[in-house]
Order: C-alpha cells, then structure tokens, then sequence
C-alpha cells in the first residue's frame, strides 16, 4: 500500500502543473487587466503601465507562468492584485480554515442524516420512511443553498423569535457554536440529499444480491444481515461520492458565506474572478487541485477498509 500511495502523491505534480498552466492560459487569454481604467478607479494608461511592470505582466507569457510556478513551489503566490498590499498566502491563511470548517460540519451533517435516510429508505422501501426520505432528497437537491439560508434564516431568527420561541439563532456571524448550525445545513442540504439517493440505490440493489438471501435463509436476523453484509458492499459507491462533495464544499461556497456573514474563502474567489485577480484565483485553483487529489487518494484508501477483497 505504501508503494500506491507514493505513486499517487508523485503523480499529484503533474496534475497540479497541468491545472495551474490551464488556468494561467485562460487568464491570459481573457481581455482586460486588473489594472484598467475601471477596474483601477480611473488610473491612466502610465499609471497602469507602471503597477503591470511592478508586477511582472509586461513580460512573455512562458516566462511569467515559470516565475509564477517557481514562487508557488515555495510558498509565495504574489500579491492580490484586488486586495493590495495584502500576500495571496495571508489571505487564504486567514480564511480558507473557516471554509474548511464549516464544509467539515456540512459533510459530516450530509454523512449522518444522508447515509441515514438512505438506509431506512432502502430497508423499509415503499413505506412512509421511503416517501419521506425520497420527498426530502428531492426537495434539498432541487433547492439552491443561498435560498436555504434565507429560508432558515427567516424561520429561526425571524418568525419564531416573532413567535415567542427564541433559539439564540443570530442572522450573521461567526464567533460561537450556535452560529455554524444555520450555515451548516444550509452548505450540506444538497451533499445530504445526494448521499441518501445513491445510498438508497446502492443499498436495495445489494440487499436483492443472492448472498443476502442466503444468509437471511441462514437464519441471520435483518440487523446482522443489514450491517454484516448489506453496508460493507453498498457503501463503495457512496464513498466514492465523498471525496469530490467534500472537496467542493470545503473550499468555500460564495453564497452561504455572504448570506451568513462567514469570513471564509468563498467570496474572496468569486470577487478575484470579477477583478481579474490573477493570483488569487490561480491560489485557490491549486489549493483545490490539492484538496481534491488528497481527497480522492483518502477514498481509494478506504476502499481497502471497507471491502477487504480490494488490496493495493
């Protein structure tokens, strides 16, 4: 297993390369400058000029993208040309660990209440936990998650308040543990949602497999057969799930940060997408490469836990 693990970490370079070139082109190759006239506050062509010198655009696009990787290999990612004097590293320092946060308590709420609903659904299939399971699977996937937020923010810091029924629930901020339940479920409504459609997939066609006949002809009780048999084997599929969701919301999610007042990574991606924030975006397309091949080897691993057969 080591060999395997190696083998992939080693390849994660390449991958991250051919990540950062791609996205370095397409920046490039995208007309305007974070330094124009609108982007800048009215600077002057010689103003603007003078700052694409400072930071190195005048020059041939292979040399910029080598310098670019150069620095990257040892921790410097420039400064944001957005949020100027401030280092592209400071920034996600400072922010990417409340973005890893709150996609850790949303990955572990879709895990918990998915899997959960996935599973009851499964083993009751047809029954009024099914119609539950799949109505509630339906209606968080189908629900965008800013509006989620708005909807939980109006029901437990405005109309229950209103009510008499006062939770402690605030609009924003992000200082105690009550503020990260509200942002919490609505970041992990739609992973909640996926997990417990492909659980229950997964499940009903492993628990139709002849083996799990057979060992309920052995006289095995539905719980052993459920947990000894049936979850080992439909659990593959669903970890497979894991890993991507994870490294998705993980690395910010713009929407219910701005709607929560979260101070995370989210929206500082989104505004260096509008501000031509070179080095922001190519710090944070990096950070999710990485995220992502981590994630992904994590998973390939836990095959391993989870179905003794697969060996490396």
């Amino acid at each position: 297993m080591l060999r395997y693990i190696v083998s992939r970490v080693i390849w994660f370079l390449p991958t991250l390369l051919a990540m950062a070139a791609v996205t370095f082109l397409i920046m490039s190759a995208t007309p305007g400058s974070p330094f124009d006239a609108r982007a800048a506050n009215g600077l002057n062509p010689e103003a603007i000029a003078r700052l694409e010198e400072q930071y190195g655009m005048d020059k041939p696009l292979p040399q910029r993208f080598v310098i670019y990787v150069w620095n990257a290999v040892r921790g410097d990612f420039g400064e944001s040309y957005a949020a100027r004097p401030q280092e592209v590293r400071d920034i996600i320092g400072r922010t990417f660990p409340i973005s890893l946060e709150l996609g850790a308590w949303a990955m572990l709420f879709a895990i918990v209440v998915g899997m959960t609903l996935g599973i009851l659904a499964a083993v009751k299939q047809n029954g009024l936990v099914d119609y539950i399971s799949v109505t509630l699977a339906i209606l968080f996937y189908s629900m965008p998650n800013f509006v989620m937020g708005f909807l939980l923010i109006l029901l437990f810091a405005v109309w229950l308040p209103d009510h008499g029924v006062d939770l402690g629930f605030r609009v924003s901020g992000w200082d105690g543990p009550i503020d990260r339940i509200l942002p919490t479920i609505a970041l992990g409504a739609a992973p909640l949602a996926t997990l417990a459609r492909y659980t229950r997939s997964s499940v009903i066609d492993v628990i139709r497999s002849d083996y799990v006949r057979t060992a309920r002809a052995k006289g095995v009780s539905e719980q052993g057969v459920v947990v000894k048999h049936v979850l080992k084997n439909a659990l593959i599929p669903v970890v497979t799930l894991i890993g991507p969701i994870f490294a998705a919301v993980g690395t910010g999610s713009f929407f219910v940060e701005q709607v929560f007042n979260v101070p995370g990574m989210g929206k500082f991606f989104v505004t260096s997408m509008q501000t031509q924030d070179q080095t922001m975006i190519l710090a944070v397309v990096l950070l999710y490469g990485v995220f992502l091949a981590t994630m992904n080897l994590v998973v390939d691993l836990a095959y391993g836990v989870i179905d003794p057969r697969i060996r490396y």
